[in-house]
């Protein structure tokens, strides 16, 4: 599984000194954020379209592996709430297709108030041209229901799981061969990190977007980073059928019974 880790937006100022430099020009964000983390979930696209030339200038400042995940426009999901969004669609995945390998998926996100209606949902997911990753997050119970989440597995959209203080995540239902996740809780600790680092390798994904809500201390991208951490060991444990392929590789001859010396990253 690919694991894909990051926090919910990278252009705070209050990350300054801590995440970032203390002296660093807003332009030069994102570049500092890609030699840390691997993803990134955009924000901004929810109130205002992305534009080629803001997409070109990013895509300029990170490594082709890197990966942009954008929030849909409320115009579509909370004003228009998916009806003649005909226009809007072909322009968001129209711009959005110049990142190229850089392009993650695109959440859509319902407010609460907006409930299910599978018509509707039938309607604007045909809208959606070729087979770009989608992922969803209702906010209302009544989109739950089996014939919605069958008609986001024959789309391949994956359901989001967002996990909140009010309303924690107890398992993840899989809608596609990918998964969302947010979380959203203001801390974590490091068992929770681990916990979830576990429940998402567990799902038969091909790869995971995991985002981590921002935090004005920078708690938001440490988070990421210990989680991106603590799941290429448990990956690489599985690789190793189970074993600890560090502790191993590292265990000096003729020192057995001798614990290994503890590494910092």
């Amino acid at each position: 599984m690919k694991f894909h880790v990051g926090t919910s937006g990278f252009a705070y100022k209050e990350w300054q000194g801590t995440f970032y430099p203390e002296k660093i020009a807003p332009e030069d964000m994102l570049g500092a954020y890609a030699r840390r983390l691997g993803s990134v979930e955009v924000n901004n696209t929810f109130y205002h379209m992305p534009t080629a030339r803001v997409l070109e200038t990013w895509a300029a400042q990170v490594p082709k592996t890197f990966v942009f995940a954008f929030k849909a426009p409320q115009v579509i999901t909370h004003f228009k709430r998916l009806r003649n969004v005909g226009e809007e669609v072909d322009y968001l995945f129209t711009t959005l297709s110049l990142l190229g390998p850089r392009l993650g998926p695109v959440l859509f996100q319902f407010p609460k108030s907006f409930h299910a209606d599978r018509a509707a949902l039938e309607q604007f997911l045909a809208l959606i041209p070729g087979q770009p990753a989608c992922a969803f997050a209702f906010r209302s119970p009544s989109w739950l229901e089996a014939d919605i989440l069958e008609l986001l597995r024959e789309r391949k959209c994956s359901l989001c799981v967002e996990d909140t203080d009010e309303n924690p995540v107890g398992q993840i239902t899989s809608t596609a061969s990918w998964g969302y996740v947010r979380l959203r809780r203001a801390d974590y600790t490091d068992e929770e990190l681990t916990q979830w680092a576990q429940k998402i390798l567990a799902q038969q994904w091909k790869s995971a977007f995991v985002f981590v809500k921002h935090e004005d201390g920078a708690r938001g991208p440490e988070m990421a980073m210990r989680l991106g951490e603590i799941a290429r060991a448990l990956l690489r444990e599985r690789a190793a059928g189970g074993k600890s392929a560090t502790l191993t590789a590292r265990k000096p001859p003729g020192s057995q019974g001798i614990p290994p010396r503890a590494s910092r990253r």
